[in-house]
């Protein structure tokens, strides 16, 4: 064709740039396509040819470490004192989420979340004295990831706090994570007021016997993976909306706290505390995951993430191949809708465990099943399901019990494949709660995040390392 003539046919534009483009032809009346491209990934050609040299032993230890995810079955089989329950906890040992730190780098609501749990064991009297204990060295710090435990936000478990005791039934791991205090001013959110404190003391002395005698004379224990399954097709994703899967906790176990409870009225108030609490079941769909993905650790060559998790200040993994080595950078501020009063200003970045959600096929992989969320960020249907199928494209399967109805119940993208996102340059998708930055205001809002991508180019080539050796 002359050039002459180019001019004289229909023009139709390829854009591979900014949509912005894209949406000026449109609004002109020019066809156009819009070419879904990023930039790649910036990680070492060393590491990118020792990854694709050894692709079919990745190949062969990923598919090893899903069938044994999708084996997993999480029940939950009692309660106990953090203190007598928790491997390595001790009475001066604070347990947060996310990868280690130091109280030096701590973020606003993990530093009001550790006061308040010191004020509330009895070693500080008020936030200026916890504020110095903190800060003294007298007090150790952990990952709640390194003591087979998870905590949601600040993550914080301290020794006389009760936790959930959840077992893999198929491998025979256990996992842990306290109790779920509600939304608004409380603990996990950096709120540490005298009303923060007397909570959990009620949960310790008044839903934590009553919960862990009922949960006890319950035959083979709860089966949560059977609950899940249930929760998604009735409107969760379990990490941002858990009303389904509360609802089917408060179900099995309310004929178990009257036939087990003496006293009514602490029967009562404990089935009504759950009852107001649509996140009660966070705190054990948490341990669930952990529990399933932490009996796929240690298959040499193995690319698949066993964790997410943040600490408000870092955002840090964990690959099966790699088992305990944390890869971390920096954590990112949420997009959100807030509460009236508060701005994206307020918000403290990424923080929590609940990450281990979208870890093993819930959460923002599963968001197709709970639309409802993405109206947080001024969202559709339509954007909550092309989340999950964007998640397909870094997941190394699917799961064969978790299944989205909109999706023709296809099951959950799981088994999260760091070589998929450095090839695609798609980060995991998270829906989360946002905490204020200053430690004491609690919760600011709600929303969504992308994981950022430091920490999987970190991940990509501490695994090509290994595979070196």
């Amino acid at each position: 064709m002359a050039i002459n003539d180019l001019f004289t046919q229909e023009i139709k534009v390829v854009n591979t740039g900014m949509t912005a483009f894209r949406d000026d032809l449109a609004h002109c009346g020019v066809p156009v396509v819009q070419v879904d491209w990023k930039p790649p990934v910036g990680v070492s050609p060393e590491s990118l040819d020792i990854i694709d040299d050894n692709a079919a032993k990745i190949n062969e230890a990923n598919a090893k470490a899903l069938e044994i995810i999708l084996k997993g079955k999480p029940v939950l089989v009692g309660m106990g004192i953090a203190l007598d329950t928790i491997p390595g906890m001790k009475k001066n040992l604070i347990l947060h989420s996310g990868p280690p730190i130091t109280w030096e780098r701590m973020s606003g609501p993990t530093r009001g979340a550790v006061i308040g749990a010191l004020i509330y064991e009895g070693m500080a009297k008020t936030p200026e004295e916890a504020e110095a204990l903190a800060s003294s060295g007298k007090i150790e710090y952990a990952p709640c990831h390194e003591h087979d435990a998870v905590g949601p936000m600040a993550g914080i478990v301290s020794a006389s706090m009760p936790v959930f005791v959840v077992k893999n039934e198929t491998f025979g791991n256990q996992a842990y994570c306290t109790l779920n205090e509600g939304l608004g001013k409380v603990l996990r959110y950096g709120a540490y007021g005298d009303d923060v404190v007397e909570r959990l003391k009620w949960l310790e002395t008044v839903m934590y016997p009553v919960l862990k005698k009922a949960i006890e004379s319950i035959d083979k224990g709860l089966d949560l993976k059977n609950m899940i399954a249930q929760a998604l097709h009735m409107g969760d994703e379990v990490h941002n909306r858990n009303r389904a899967g509360t609802s089917l906790l408060y179900r099995a176990i309310a004929p178990a706290v009257i036939r087990t409870c003496d006293d009514r009225d602490a029967a009562a108030k404990v089935l009504e505390f759950i009852n107001g609490n649509d996140h009660f079941f966070l705190n054990l769909s948490m341990p669930a995951g952990k529990c399933t993905l932490d009996a796929a650790r240690g298959i040499e060559g193995s690319s698949l993430l066993v964790v997410m998790a943040r600490n408000g200040t870092d955002f840090g993994i964990q690959l099966s191949g790699t088992d305990r080595q944390w890869f971390t950078g920096p954590a990112l501020v949420p997009d959100a809708l807030y509460f009236p009063g508060f701005t994206k200003d307020d918000a403290n970045p990424d923080i929590g465990d609940s990450a281990i959600t979208e870890t093993f096929g819930l959460g923002g992989f599963a968001i197709a099943a709970a639309p409802a969320i993405v109206q947080f960020v001024g969202g559709t249907a339509r954007d909550a399901i092309n989340y999950t199928m964007t998640m397909y494209e870094i997941a190394f399967g699917e799961n064969n019990v978790y299944q989205i109805p909109a999706l023709n119940f296809r099951g959950t993208p799981t088994g999260i494949d760091v070589r998929s996102v450095i090839a695609k340059a798609i980060t995991p998708f998270i829906d989360t709660g946002v905490a204020h930055k200053k430690p004491g205001v609690g919760q600011v809002g709600a929303g969504v995040v992308q994981a950022p991508i430091e920490p999987f180019i970190k991940a990509f080539e501490g695994l090509a390392a290994q595979l070196s050796r």
